[in-house]
This record gives C-alpha cells, sequence and structure tokens, in this order.
C-alpha cells in the first residue's frame, strides 16, 4: 500500500521512525540546483534530456534499502513521478511506501510559479542546495 501524505506529516513520520529513507527520484539537475531535503537520497526516476525511466531504480533503491519493510519516502518536484516510482517499489515488495504530496516544490500557482502553494519547501522543511 502507498500512503499519501503531506511534507509536513511525512516529516513527523521520519521523526517516528528514524531508520526510515527519504528517496528524492527527480533528475540530477533538480536535486542539485533546485535544493533537496537535507538526508534525501538521490536515485532518479526518470533523467534528462531524453526523460527515459531509469532501468535500475528499483535496484538502486535496494542498494540504500536493503530491508524491503522500512518506511520508504519519495519526493519529487509536485507529486506525480514520485507516486510512478512508489508503484513500481510495491510491485518489488517494499511494503511501507509513501508518496510526499505536492513534492518539493508544489503545484504551479496563477502567474505559473511553483513554492508558492505547497511543497517541502514552502512549507519550511529542513533542506539544502548543492
Amino acid at each position: 500500500m502507498i500512503d499519501n501524505l503531506t511534507p509536513q506529516q511525512s516529516w513527523q513520520l521520519m521523526q517516528e521512525f528514524p531508520q526510515a529513507v527519504m528517496i528524492d527520484v527527480r533528475t540530477k539537475m533538480e536535486h542539485g540546483f533546485v535544493g533537496h531535503p537535507i538526508g534525501a537520497v538521490h536515485v532518479p526516476w526518470k533523467e534528462a534530456p531524453d526523460w527515459q525511466l531509469n532501468a535500475n531504480f528499483v535496484s538502486e533503491v535496494k542498494q540504500v534499502v536493503a530491508d524491503v519493510s522500512v518506511p520508504v519516502l519519495l519526493l519529487c518536484r509536485s507529486g506525480q513521478r514520485s507516486l510512478e516510482a512508489a508503484r513500481a517499489l510495491e510491485t518489488a515488495g517494499f511494503s511501507h511506501l509513501v508518496n510526499i504530496l505536492d513534492g518539493f516544490e508544489g503545484s504551479l500557482d496563477e502567474n505559473k510559479h511553483r513554492n508558492t502553494l505547497g511543497g517541502w519547501r514552502f512549507c519550511g522543511l529542513p533542506w539544502q542546495q548543492s
């Protein structure tokens, strides 16, 4: 089963389960230049410029999270790619999956700007840039 939690709920879960792992499924450029939650492990779901699926995604996550019962939280820009990635991990046997709603940057506002309506960064949760 995949839970859909807000950034705040996800942060709280990580405080309650220190063994939980957050996987940032965004591209290398997004992770590095836009910023990322502190402690997030970067394993891209798709990568620019061709946006092909990372055929090694599940095996790369398994290198980081050997125990499929450990909570795995997935984060992307707005919550869509992370849900696709969570479904792949569910198929691979992971049992405690969380899709972080609104992702790192949240949805576009009426001016087509992110970081104004929701997301990890908007909520003031710990993050950094490379």
